[in-house]
């Protein structure tokens, strides 16, 4: 299988190419070497531009194409209709912040797609991001009908995630003490290791696999619970969690979901993207590794980390601190 990979040096690329490699796969990587440009040296590396930068891919053949750095309709375009008579397989790495309504429970690949008023904005934003992903999965459709797998993945979690959206709950809770918990303990979750969601990845590839899938999981129900759980058994931590209900959290003005990963708040616009339907992919194969083989190889990931290096998500030892001594505080009982 000859596979070239747009980006692939950045998490869900790197977690590509090591698991191409891992099949005997010929890779190829297109991107502007700006990022971990020494990775892979043993890999065929294209340099360019998507934004009017794509002449090194001209002339050449693939099997197989993954996009894991669309972002913006236009570019999604360029690519793929030049593309289209080199590769025989198209996949766009797309996400779940696809969808117009997190409202409700089950959301399936049925369910309909946020838009934009002005078509022609590139600017990426919280707002904009999810219909400018729905836009570039139809532009990728359009250039190769019939040969796209657009994969609408959810919260993406493991080794190499320098989001930090899922890792700071493993490095937290190892470092035991009194651990601030939001909202309460059955509240569910959903994420992916970046590792499933590669490998399937490859299997429907090799199928020759089409369409939309919701790419997320587990296959069960998870809560912070049991995250958490799992963070202090791997970590073998004597952490002790105190759950802060969310209208504490909210009169703090403790934002959800960046200071507190995983947690999304009491916002019932929000109230299913946690409960998204992943049925379809599962039916066509895909697997989860149990939550302890995550959280583990995040942690020994994170342990070969710079010491000084920015936390992008989470709350500062201190501001917890502070929190759960006013949080403790509130809940003592009134002294005449």
């Amino acid at each position: 299988m000859r596979l070239l990979i747009l980006g692939g040096t950045i998490f869900v690329g790197r977690a590509l190419v090591e698991a191409a490699q891992a099949r005997g796969y010929e890779v190829t990587l297109f991107n502007r070497g700006q990022h971990n440009p020494d990775l892979f040296p043993d890999v065929e590396r294209l340099r360019g531009d998507r934004d009017g930068g794509l002449d090194a891919l001209r002339g050449r053949t693939w099997d197989a194409v993954v996009d894991t750095c669309g972002y913006v309709p236009r570019l999604v375009r360029q690519s793929a209709e030049l593309l289209a008579d080199a590769v025989g397989h198209y996949t766009f790495i797309s996400s779940i912040s696809v969808y117009g309504d997190f409202s409700k429970s089950g959301i399936d690949e049925a369910d309909h797609v946020g838009t934009l008023e002005d078509e022609a904005v590139e600017e990426v934003t919280g707002e904009t991001y999810g219909p400018l992903k729905a836009l570039c999965e139809q532009a990728a459709e359009r250039a190769l009908p019939g040969r796209v797998l657009n994969v609408r993945a959810g919260l993406i979690v493991g080794p190499y995630d320098i989001s930090d959206r899922f890792t700071y709950w493993p490095v937290r809770v190892a470092r035991g003490g009194e651990v601030l918990a939001p909202g309460q303990p059955d509240a569910r979750t959903q994420f992916i290791d970046v590792r499933d969601l590669v490998d399937w990845n490859l299997r429907a590839i090799e199928a020759g696999t089409p369409g939309v899938y919701n790419v997320t999981g587990p296959e069960k129900p998870l809560t912070l619970q049991m995250v958490l759980d799992a963070c202090r058994a791997v970590g073998g931590s004597d952490a002790s969690i105190t759950w802060v209900d969310a209208a504490f959290l909210k009169e703090k003005e403790v934002a959800p979901w960046t200071e507190l990963p995983l947690y999304i708040g009491d916002d019932p616009g929000f109230a299913g993207i946690d409960s998204v339907d992943c049925g379809k992919a599962i039916r066509s194969g895909l697997t989860f590794r149990p939550l302890e083989d995550t959280v583990r190889a995040t942690l020994d990931w994170e342990a070969a980390r710079p010491a000084d290096h920015p936390w992008r998500a989470g709350i500062t030892a201190e501001r917890e601190a502070e929190l759960l001594r006013a949080w403790h505080e509130a809940k003592q009982p009134a002294t005449s």
